[in-house]
């Protein structure tokens, strides 16, 4: 019986409010970094080209 007050006290002592704002503020530094990552990647002129040719390819393959 001790063991269990012990553990309920425990858990009024987390401060809710507190523990949701730090995920918010990992969930946006985590989705920030991503993004940055994502761009860094991504060599916009090669996907413009190769969407170019993939609609090349549809259009030839529509006229046949």
């Amino acid at each position: 019986m001790a063991m269990n007050n012990q553990q309920q006290n425990n858990a009024s002592q987390t401060d809710a409010k507190k523990v949701r704002r730090q995920n918010a503020a990992s969930a946006q530094n985590q989705s920030q970094s991503q993004q940055t990552e994502f761009a860094s990647e991504t060599d916009a002129q090669e996907v413009r080209r190769q969407n170019q040719q993939s609609e090349q390819k549809k259009n030839q393959n529509q006229q046949q």
